[in-house]
């Protein structure tokens, strides 16, 4: 039996551990490999969710271990958590003796090649995304800022030694796999798989005329108008003004349309913002809701909608929660620019792909939403499940696995390819 020790920065009392951390590994934890979880928990959410995750990982016989997410002072902060989870790992390590590191993205990243080079542990590099490109392409780390400029090219050195010395590399999507091909910095003996951010199709069931009544009910919705929804925060990626300004254009065609947003981000903030475009607050339902809730909510609307910056760092990113609304058999309103949307929403027909921000692509979306609106739910969920469904990505993950413990490394040993610790 295989010890992995998995190391996410991400709470698993956060919604994204609860979508794309456990799921994956209770369904690894069936084929036999034994997992110690690592992971960096907020406080009130730990207070409010710690026991759903405890019961969730002692039925799959995950042992977890949650440390302290630490916020103040910004940047101090996070050096913090990195030496405690260096410090953590290296005990835990010492105690148990894993055969592998599985690291969720960067800040994990830096433990595994540690233990690598110390230990001779496999290092198995779930890159997600392109992080140092997205805190620049998102202004946290901003280029005329002498630390921050500093800190990105810090992060670019340690991302080259992760892509060099990985014994597996995923990527989140195929574009961003061709481009991470192409950097100078990059391995060619270390594979490279994609598994994009999949859906439990169990729990997001698809839609049925009843369970939209229902929905509509809880909400206080009426029956026979059109629900634009959104899930998810709003803010640092996701275009929130442009979908107002769509929204506005939408209302123009549908009158009575109403805008749903799902979401734990501020309802002032929505609010405030939609004051900026002249759109009333009568015009919105805002409701925050938990795993369980989040289909109830979402199976209210007719069509959903997701526009996220198209910059550089964005060709690696597989948005989580258009698996879910696509598993819904919900179609979508999406821009290109965003790792492997646009290719995955045509090839599957679930939805309609904007190339611009424009009145005039606005205009022609809405022309396209009664062809929309007539689409199956079960025939788009069916179009999407090999790409989307979770036992397709669990299986991924397991044979990624089986590549780095049974196959041969191309002839490379743990530890003859590395640099001295």
């Amino acid at each position: 039996m295989k010890k992995i020790l998995y190391i996410s920065y991400d709470g698993m009392t956060d919604p994204l551990g609860q979508s794309q951390v456990l799921p994956y590994l209770v369904g690894l934890s069936k084929e036999g490999y034994r997992f110690t979880l690592l992971s960096f928990e907020k406080k009130d959410r730990y207070v409010k969710h710690r026991k759903t995750i405890e019961d969730i990982v002692m039925a799959a016989g995950i042992e977890w271990v949650p440390l302290s997410f630490t916020t103040n002072p910004p940047m101090l902060s996070k050096f913090y958590d990195a030496v405690r989870m260096q410090r953590k790992a290296l005990a835990l390590h010492k105690e148990k003796q894993f055969d592998m590191v599985h690291c969720r993205s960067y800040i994990a990243a830096d433990i595994g090649l540690k233990l690598k080079r110390k230990y001779g542990v496999k290092f198995f590099f779930d890159m997600r995304g392109f992080w140092a490109d997205e805190k620049r392409d998102g202004g946290a780390w901003k280029d005329g800022h002498p630390i921050f400029r500093r800190v990105y090219k810090y992060y670019k050195k340690k991302e080259a030694a992760y892509l060099q010395y990985a014994d597996y590399i995923v990527s989140l999507t195929r574009a961003g796999k061709e481009e991470l091909l192409r950097w100078s910095t990059y391995n060619s003996l270390v594979s490279v798989g994609v598994i994009p951010c999949c859906a439990d199709m169990d729990h997001f069931s698809v839609t049925d005329d009843l369970q939209k009544k229902q929905s509509r009910k809880k909400l206080g919705i009426a029956e026979d108008i059109l629900v634009l929804s959104y899930l998810g925060s709003v803010g640092a990626w996701y275009m929130l003004d442009e979908m107002l300004v769509f929204f506005k254009r939408l209302k123009l065609y549908y009158p009575d349309a109403l805008f749903l947003f799902v979401t734990h981000s501020s309802k002032d903030l929505i609010i405030n913002k939609a004051a900026a475009h002249t759109i009333p607050a009568t015009e919105f339902v805002i409701i925050e809701a938990n795993r369980e809730e989040v289909p109830v909510f979402i199976k209210a609307s007719d069509i959903s909608i997701s526009f996220i910056k198209p910059v550089y760092s964005k060709i690696s990113s597989s948005p989580t929660k258009l698996g879910e609304v696509l598993s819904m058999g919900i179609p979508v309103i999406v821009n290109s620019g965003v790792g492997d949307v646009e290719a995955i929403v045509s090839d599957n027909h679930c939805g309609i792909v904007l190339k611009e921000f424009t009145t005039k692509a606005y205009d022609e979306a809405i022309h396209h939403l009664p062809e929309m609106l007539k689409k199956n739910p079960a025939t788009i969920r069916e179009n999407i499940t090999a790409v989307f469904d979770l036992s397709y990505g669990i299986q991924l993950y397991s044979e990624a696995y089986q590549k780095i413990f049974y196959e041969n490394k191309k002839g490379l040993s743990p530890i003859s390819h590395l640099n001295p610790a």
